[in-house]
């Protein structure tokens, strides 16, 4: 029972592999991007962008100031 999952398994994971994949007879890959001077490529297509995947900043604070005092700061009314 459990190897024939396992079985199940591998083969449902071989189908989704994207080897050698090329466009069908008479097809042609898209045209470049406009404004483009070259065609990417798929590697390139495939890298998310400086938008995509903005870098992260871990250091948040690079001063600790002291806050300035707040007029509505009140006490609770009864």
């Amino acid at each position: 029972m459990k190897r024939s999952i396992v079985l199940l398994a591998l083969v449902l994971a071989g189908c989704g592999s994207a080897n050698g994949l090329q466009p069908g007879p008479g097809v042609a890959l898209p045209p470049k991007p406009y404004g483009a001077t070259a065609t990417p490529s798929p590697t390139q297509l495939t890298q998310p962008n400086n938008q995509a995947r903005p870098e992260r900043s871990d250091e948040l604070l690079r001063s600790s100031d002291q806050r300035r005092g707040d007029d509505f700061d009140l006490p609770p009314s009864r």
